[in-house]
């Protein structure tokens, strides 16, 4: 037996003993979106990816393929939608994905999900994806699925936010391509990042609330919201490590492991 959390690497009887087995499948949802000009489009496809494989190591999980698209970038956390490269879905389309997925692999056997995402704008799509894979199943008769959805940067200690941001943690919107999401890239693929180019401007400042379309001057010209100066791979080590230790235990919690 091929001995891979991956899915994808995985034969189909393997899949399927280990499904029978109530393997959790953990999904992770990802997007194809501007990151600055020291990180590349995948941030939001190799951070979620990372987590589901370690909490999945931890729970003898299995990794479905991460979803590579998402759900429109808005101008309050990225603006991506402005910057060539960003690929996105409509919310109907990542939701209807989320749905075939789910009810597939649930019509082979798999009762036991966890959807982990890695991008702000996902989060709703997910919901609507996940409740109507749920609606499907119950009409066709396909009960005893149970799904958990988490967004893996609220699985972080305060005692370490405190210790990365010592005059305040600007928030998980402006830590978009910031301190955050690049010291995690530099533990994970430092080879993707280029901090010679990391922006200069600081914070970016808002208002509370939206103006379609962005106005001049709106939208962040480098795509960065906070400060990623000072991003480090030791940080990145101290956020993973909550991050797949906080999870971990969640997740073992409401499946009884």
């Amino acid at each position: 037996m091929v001995d891979s959390v991956f899915m994808a690497e995985l034969s189909w009887p393997e899949w399927q003993q280990r499904v029978a087995d109530s393997a959790i499948i953990f999904l992770p949802l990802g997007a194809t979106e501007q990151h600055g000009p020291h990180l590349p489009l995948n941030v939001d496809v190799i951070l979620p990816t990372a987590v589901c494989e370690r909490v999945a190591r931890a729970t003898g999980g299995i990794v479905a393929p991460t979803i590579q698209y998402g759900y429109k970038s808005m101008p309050r956390s990225g603006g991506g939608q402005s910057f060539p490269g960003t690929t996105s879905l409509d919310a109907n389309t990542l939701s209807l994905a989320l749905r075939d997925i789910i009810r597939d692999m649930a019509t082979h056997g798999a009762r036991r999900f966890v959807l982990i995402n890695g991008h702000f704008e996902n989060s709703w799509p997910a919901v609507e994806g996940l409740d109507l894979a749920l609606r499907e199943l119950r009409r066709d008769g396909i009960t005893g699925v149970t799904a958990m959805r988490l967004e893996y940067w609220d699985f972080v200690r305060p005692a370490t936010l405190d210790r990365i941001f010592p005059d305040g943690f600007p928030g998980t919107e402006l830590e978009h391509a910031s301190l955050i999401e690049t010291s995690l890239m530099l533990l994970l693929r430092p080879d993707l990042v280029d901090l010679s180019k990391v922006p200069q401007e600081g914070r970016a400042s808002f208002p509370t609330y939206d103006i379609h379309p962005a106005p001049p001057g709106y939208l962040r010209a480098s795509g960065v919201l906070a400060d990623a100066r000072g991003s480090r791979a030791e940080i990145g080590q101290w956020l993973l490590d909550d991050h797949v230790e906080l999870i971990t235990a969640a997740v073992k919690k409401e499946f009884g492991l």
